[in-house]
C-alpha cells in the first residue's frame, strides 16, 4: 500500500530537501554498480572507498541533520549485467522512515512493456514518488521512441522523471571510460522528451558539463523542467549557472548532493559561501522541491 508521505513529511520541520541520493547497497549486500565502475567513481569523487551506507543508515544520517532526501537506485542491468538495488527496498525504507525518505525508483527502458507495468506497480502499490534515469549507464538516448511508453506511464501517474545529464564519475579514468558513453547524457536530448510529455515534470540532474548552457536553455523554455545542483561542490559551479539560479530560474533549481559520493555537509558548506540571494537560497534548499514533489507544509 502506498505510503502517505504528504502527511508524514512536514516541510516546515526540515532544513533542506536533498533531491539526489543514491541507494548503492541492498540489505543482502548487493551493490548497484560493478566493482570496477564503483571504484572508478570513488576515485573520481575522492571518497576514499569507505563502505556504502545501507538504506536505514541513509535515513539516520539525514534525520540527524533534520533533512529529507529523495533516494533511488539505478537499473542498468541490460547494459551492465549488474542487478540494481531493488526498488521495493527503497520504497520499504521510505515507509519505515516517511519523515526522511522520499522514494524514487529506476526502471530500465530496455525492459519494454514489463518495465511499464513495473513502473505502474511501484507507484500504485509501493508509494514511489518519481523515477531516475541514467542514460550514460543505461546506454540509451533519452529521446529514443522505445522509451516513450515508459514516459507515457510516468506522465499518467503524475510523478517526476529525473535524468542524469553531463559528465559522470562512473567509469571516469578507466580505459574507454569502462564502456560508459557520455553522448547519451546531453540535456538537449531531453528537450524532445519535455516537448512530447508536457505533463511529466523533469529534473535535469547536475551541472551539465560540458552542456551547461543547453541545460539552462531547456529549463528556461520548458515550463516543467527543473535543474538539480548535485554532483558538484558549489564552489565549482559555472558562473552562468549561478547567474540563472539567482534570477530567471530561481523557482526551478533544486538542492541535491549526490550522497554518498558527495556529502550534503560539504555541499551546504560551500553553498553558504556562494553569492545567492537570501530569498532564492530557501527556494533552492527546499521550497522548490517541496512544490515539485507536492509535499505538505505545516
Amino acid at each position: 500500500m502506498a505510503a502517505n508521505l504528504n502527511h508524514a513529511l512536514d516541510v516546515g520541520s526540515v532544513s533542506a530537501i536533498d533531491v539526489h541520493v543514491h541507494a548503492e547497497v541492498s540489505s543482502t549486500g548487493q551493490h548497484s554498480l560493478a566493482s570496477e565502475l564503483e571504484q572508478a567513481s570513488a576515485r573520481y569523487f575522492k571518497t576514499g572507498g569507505q563502505g556504502k551506507p545501507t538504506l536505514p543508515e541513509i535515513a539516520a544520517y539525514y534525520r540527524e541533520r533534520a533533512m529529507a532526501c529523495v533516494v533511488f537506485t539505478v537499473d542498468a542491468q541490460a547494459a551492465t549485467g549488474q542487478p540494481p538495488v531493488p526498488n521495493e527496498e527503497v520504497a520499504q525504507a521510505a515507509a519505515a522512515s516517511p519523515d526522511v525518505i522520499i522514494p524514487f525508483a529506476s526502471v530500465d527502458p530496455a525492459r519494454g512493456a514489463a518495465g511499464v507495468a513495473m513502473a505502474r506497480r511501484l507507484v500504485t502499490e509501493h508509494g514511489v514518488r518519481g523515477f531516475k534515469f541514467h542514460p550514460s549507464v543505461q546506454a540509451f538516448y533519452p529521446n529514443d521512441r522505445s522509451a516513450y511508453p515508459l514516459y507515457a506511464a510516468i506522465e499518467e501517474l503524475g510523478v517526476p522523471a529525473l535524468f542524469h545529464t553531463g559528465q559522470t564519475g562512473i567509469g571516469a579514468g578507466l580505459p574507454g571510460g569502462g564502456g560508459v558513453r557520455l553522448k547519451y547524457s546531453n540535456p538537449m536530448l531531453i528537450d524532445d522528451v519535455a516537448a512530447d510529455f508536457p505533463g511529466m515534470p523533469i529534473i535535469l540532474a547536475h551541472p551539465s558539463f560540458p552542456w551547461q548552457e543547453e541545460a539552462l536553455a531547456v529549463a528556461l523554455h520548458k515550463q516543467q523542467v527543473y535543474i538539480d545542483l548535485s554532483g558538484w561542490s558549489p564552489k565549482y559551479f559555472p558562473p552562468i549557472l549561478v547567474q540563472y539560479a539567482n534570477s530567471l530560474l530561481a523557482d526551478k533549481v533544486l538542492f541535491g548532493s549526490d550522497f554518498p559520493l558527495l556529502t550534503p555537509d560539504r555541499w551546504l558548506a560551500d553553498f553558504a559561501r556562494l553569492e545567492i540571494k537570501p530569498e532564492v537560497r530557501e527556494k533552492i534548499l527546499k521550497l522548490n522541491a517541496a512544490r515539485l514533489l507536492g509535499l505538505a507544509s505545516g
